[in-house]
C-alpha cells in the first residue's frame, strides 16, 4: 500500500524533528552563549533536510486514492499535504535564512531585554519581519496575509473570526473588569505579590505540584529557562521548563502549572499515533486550551488551594501568616498589569489583542518596526490603561517574535475560549479537584482531546468532541460567575 510506503518514509522525517527538538531544548536550556553560530548553522540544516524529505513524498500523497480512508487515514493525508503545501510554496533558501535569523535572534532578544536595549534587537525584527511577509505571499491567502501565518497555527482560522472574537471578549470582559475593580473583593495589591522566596524552597512547591498532576516522571522531566516552554522530544521525553525570579510566587508555581498542562497533553496522545503526521494536537489553540484549563480552572481554583495548600506551608515559611482563602484570592487578584505571563486571566486576552493587532497591521506595513514601543504603549494604555517603563516590560517582553512565531499569539485567546467550554463539559469538576482525582480530569480530557492527535482539524475536533464553535460565550460566562 503506498500510504505504508509513506509512512515509513516519515519516520525518517520525524527522526529530524525529535533532533532539531532537542537541540531547540538545548539552546534554551544548557548551550553556551558562544555556541549560536554553529547551532543556528546546524538547526537550518537539519530544516533543509526535512524539507527535503517532505517534498520527497508529494508524488506519493498525490497518487493515493483516499476514497475508503478512515478518519486516520485522511487525517494523516490532510496533515502531510498541509506540510507538503508550505515546503513546496517556500524557497529553500528563504527557509534557511529564517532558521538562521530566528536562532541568533532569540539569543539577541535575551541580552538585548535584559539591557532594555529594542535597537540592538530591531535589525533581527525587520528582517524577521520582511521573512514572515515573504512567506505569507508564497504560501497564498484570501483577504488578508496574516490568514496565511495564522492557518500555520490554527488551521483555517481567518482574521475575519479573529476580529469578531476579540470585539465580543474585549467588549464584554471591559464591564467585568470595571466591576471587579470596583468590587475590590479580587482587585487588591496582595502583599505576597512582593514576598521574596528562595529558590530551593520553591522548587519543592513545584515538585509537589508536578506530583498533584501525577506527571510521570519517567516520561516527563522540568528545567529551567529565560522564558517557559514545552517541547516534545518524543511520545515518552517530554519536557517543560519554568523560571524563578525570587518574588512573588504564584508566578513560577503557575507557568509550571501551565507548561505541565501542554505536557500532559503529549503524553496523552493515543501511542498508536507515534511516527506519524497526526502524533499531534491539531492546533495550538487546542494545544494552549489545555495549558489554560490547567492553569487558571483547576490551578486557580478554591479546591487546588487547598490540596497545595500544606506544601506552601512547609516550604514557605511565611505563609504561616495566610489562610486559603488569603491564598485563593492572592492567586486570582485582578489588576491591569504590564507582563503578559504575569497577567491574570480577566485581563489576558487584552494582551493578546494588542499582539494581535501589531503582528496583522506588520503585515500589511501599516504599522513598522521602529514605531513599536510606542504603538506597543499606545495599545496598552488604550486596553488597560497602563504604560509601560520600558521595552523590556513592553514590546520586548516576548520570545515569539525573535523565534520567527508570527500568527502564534490569537491561539493564545482561543486555547481560553475552549478551556471555558471543557470547564462546562466536566461533570464533578471542583469535587475530583478538591479529592486529588486529578486522574478523572486528565481521562475526560484524554478521552475527549488527547487520543486523537491530529487526525481532525481543531474545528472539527471541537464539534465533535463538544458540539461547539470557537464560541467565548462560556469564557465570559465563567468570569461573572467566577468574579461578580
Amino acid at each position: 500500500m503506498i500510504l505504508n510506503d509513506i509512512l515509513e518514509e516519515y519516520k525518517n522525517i520525524e527522526t529530524l524533528s525529535q533532533a532539531q527538538r532537542l537541540m531547540h531544548w538545548d539552546l534554551e536550556t544548557n548551550m553556551p552563549e558562544k555556541g549560536i553560530d554553529f547551532r543556528s548553522e546546524v538547526l537550518s540544516r537539519l530544516e533543509m533536510f526535512r524539507q527535503e524529505r517532505i517534498m520527497n513524498l508529494q508524488g506519493k500523497v498525490d497518487a493515493l486514492n483516499t476514497k475508503d480512508f478512515s478518519d486516520l487515514e485522511h487525517g494523516i493525508v490532510r496533515n502531510l499535504k498541509r506540510s507538503i503545501h508550505y515546503y513546496v510554496s517556500i524557497p529553500k533558501d528563504v527557509l534557511k535564512e529564517l532558521s538562521k535569523t530566528s536562532s541568533k535572534a532569540a539569543m539577541v532578544w535575551r541580552e538585548s531585554r535584559k539591557r532594555q536595549d529594542f535597537s540592538a534587537f530591531e535589525p533581527y525584527l525587520v528582517k524577521i519581519v520582511d521573512l514572515q511577509k515573504e512567506i505569507a505571499s508564497y504560501l497564498g491567502y484570501e483577504n488578508h496575509p496574516y490568514n496565511a501565518l495564522m492557518d500555520l497555527y490554527e488551521e483555517g482560522f481567518t482574521v475575519k473570526e479573529a476580529d469578531e472574537i476579540f470585539n465580543k471578549l474585549l467588549n464584554e470582559t471591559k464591564p467585568i473588569l470595571d466591576k471587579i475593580i470596583q468590587e475590590r473583593k479580587f482587585y487588591v495589591k496582595h502583599p505576597l505579590e512582593n514576598k521574596k522566596y528562595r529558590m530551593d524552597s520553591m522548587k519543592k512547591v513545584n515538585k509537589k505540584i508536578l506530583d498533584i498532576l501525577k506527571m510521570p516522571m519517567d516520561r516527563f522531566r522540568m528545567d529551567v529557562s529565560a522564558h517557559p516552554f514545552t517541547t516534545n522530544i518524543s511520545m515518552d521525553d517530554v519536557r517543560i521548563t519554568t523560571r524563578y525570579e525570587g518574588i512573588n510566587f504564584k508566578s513560577t508555581l503557575f507557568s509550571t502549572i501551565h507548561e505541565s498542562g501542554h505536557a500532559i497533553y503529549e503524553l496523552q496522545i493515543d501511542p498508536s499515533l507515534a511516527w506519524t503526521p497526526v502524533a499531534g494536537a491539531p492546533s495550538l489553540g487546542f494545544h494552549e486550551s489545555q495549558s489554560r484549563f490547567f492553569e487558571n480552572i483547576v490551578g486557580r481554583s478554591k479546591e487546588f488551594v487547598h490540596i497545595l495548600y500544606p506544601a506552601l506551608r512547609e516550604y514557605l515559611p511565611f505563609i504561616k501568616n495566610y489562610d486559603e482563602h488569603d491564598i485563593f484570592v492572592y492567586f486570582n487578584t485582578v489588576s491591569p498589569s504590564l507582563i503578559r505571563v504575569d497577567a491574570d486571566e480577566v485581563t489576558y486576552n487584552f494582551h493578546i489583542a494588542l499582539r494581535y493587532e501589531i503582528e496583522k497591521n506588520l503585515l500589511t506595513g501599516k504599522f513598522s518596526v521602529s514605531d513599536l514601543p510606542e504603538i506597543w504603549d499606545q495599545f496598552m494604555e488604550k486596553y488597560l490603561g497602563i504604560r509601560p517603563g520600558n521595552v523590556s516590560e513592553g514590546v520586548m517582553q516576548d520570545i515569539h517574535w525573535s523565534q520567527g512565531s508570527f500568527g502564534y499569539f490569537p491561539t493564545y485567546s482561543l486555547g481560553n475560549i475552549i478551556s471555558a467550554i471543557i470547564r462546562y463539559q466536566i461533570k464533578d469538576l471542583h469535587e475530583n479537584i478538591e479529592s486529588g482525582n486529578i486522574d478523572y480530569v486528565k481521562k475526560f480530557l484524554r478521552d475527549k482531546i488527547h487520543r486523537y492527535g491530529s487526525i481532525y482539524s481543531p474545528k472539527e475536533l471541537l464539534k465533535r468532541s463538544f458540539n461547539e464553535t470557537y464560541n467565548p460565550e462560556y469564557l465570559i460566562k465563567y468570569f461573572r460567575e467566577k468574579y461578580l
